[in-house]
């Protein structure tokens, strides 16, 4: 039997969607940003406060829980990320709710001139009548992937609250710097402490996600020759224009994330900092294969040469380090949590739908360290810009599979 999560899971939203948590990949430290624990601290409050066994907040930034079982079954693990994207502004998020959305177009407070429209968003013209969340038109909302926090909260809740249900013992973990590709500690797998898990951290209803991409990190650092400019003739390198010479000679019409789709892979500079005596460029790398990722990581390499070859002068670095693996390669030998989740689905009425993601969870770090952990929807749209929403009708849905994952795992053991 399903059950009707919408108030609960509206209030958890928009209360955890008001909490900054933005992550950042320049800061050393783990977690990124002290903010993160604004939110890892409500949160394990809250589970301490709904009944939850074992509540610890580590010290890498993961905020760790058990549900206890009521039935033999495997161990079952929930994730999600508190970290919101550092892409676009997370600071000062108003979330607000459209009840009985009407179908038309959306328009935000803070930003008289954006629109949400269901002609260029077809998934919102399937949302007629739902209660729809967004930002005020100034930050993203930060339901990637808060809605997966508030789920799984929701979920927690309702388990400890109704012992009769039978499950499996659960473990709860919500963790910091997902965004970045750092989410997930070494130390995290034995700590958690399962058979396997989900990430709630996904889009479309029925979306149960098995494969993503293979991921590196780059940068590159460009040290010219300083001088003062009215003496330069003849002596000055320009980091600057060496820099700017390294990003136009990159593939700019087949290799970039907005020219390429499907299981295309692309080269993507995030930022560029400095002057004209040092500059550095930061790159992501995404492919689907690993052969792909290796030849994306050559070129990167080739095209520094070449621009340091056409001035010796300067000094140019590339330096690529891993950040995570398409978790196909773990979970093909062992389908049984996509299997088991594809099963929930269907319980639910919802026939699953299962494609590449062109992103990463941390799930894909998990699975790679030896927990499968496939990917699973929130109803989450238009994550990392200030067109984000959700239907909370959808977080609902998200919610009862996770119920039902759980009572399924106990029936078969």
């Amino acid at each position: 039997m399903q059950n009707d999560f919408d108030s609960e899971l509206e209030a958890r939203l928009v209360r955890y969607a008001a909490i900054d948590t933005q992550s950042n990949e320049a800061s050393p430290s783990a977690p990124s940003t002290a903010i993160q624990f604004d939110l890892l601290r409500v949160l394990e409050t809250e589970l301490r406060e709904v009944g939850a066994q074992d509540v610890q907040l580590t010290d890498y930034g993961v905020v760790l829980a058990t549900i206890p079982g009521t039935a033999p079954g495997p161990t079952i693990g929930f994730l999600a990320h508190v970290d919101t994207a550092p892409q676009f502004n997370a600071s000062g998020v108003k979330p607000r709710v459209i009840h009985g959305y009407n179908g038309g177009e959306i328009t935000f407070p803070d930003d008289p001139e954006l629109r949400l429209s269901p002609e260029v968003f077809p998934y919102l013209s399937e949302k007629q009548g739902h209660d729809i969340i967004t930002a005020s038109g100034t930050t993203l909302l930060g339901a990637d992937d808060k809605a997966g926090v508030a789920i799984i909260m929701t979920a927690a809740r309702h388990l400890l609250a109704h012992p009769e249900i039978p499950h499996g013992p659960v473990r709860i973990a919500f963790t910091p710097d997902e965004e970045i590709g750092r989410g997930v500690s070494e130390a995290l797998p034995a700590a958690l402490g399962v058979d396997f898990a989900y990430t709630f951290d996904g889009g479309r209803v029925g979306e149960i996600e098995d494969e993503t991409f293979s991921a590196d990190a780059a940068e590159i650092t460009v040290t010219g020759v300083s001088i003062h400019p009215g003496f330069a003739k003849g002596k000055m390198v320009n980091a600057t224009h060496l820099a700017a010479k390294i990003v136009q000679t990159l593939p700019q019409a087949t290799m970039t994330p907005e020219t390429t789709g499907g299981r295309d892979g692309f080269l993507h500079v995030t930022d560029m900092t400095g002057g004209s005596s040092e500059m550095k460029i930061r790159l992501i790398l995404r492919d689907f294969e690993r052969e792909g990722l290796a030849a994306k990581g050559a070129l990167l390499r080739q095209v520094c040469e070449a621009v340091q070859a056409s001035e010796p002068r300067a000094s140019i670095t590339c330096e690529i380090r891993p950040q995570y693996r398409n978790m196909r390669y773990w979970l093909e030998d062992d389908m049984t949590p996509v299997d088991l989740a594809r099963d929930a689905c269907r319980k639910l009425g919802i026939e699953p739908v299962s494609i590449p993601i062109r992103g990463g969870t941390d799930g894909s770090r998990l699975t790679e360290l030896g927990v499968p952990t496939p990917n699973l929807f929130t109803g989450m749209q238009n994550i990392h810009g200030p067109l984000e929403w959700i239907s909370v009708q959808d977080m609902t849905v998200a919610t009862n599979l996770c119920l039902t994952l759980t009572a399924l795992a106990a029936e078969a053991r």
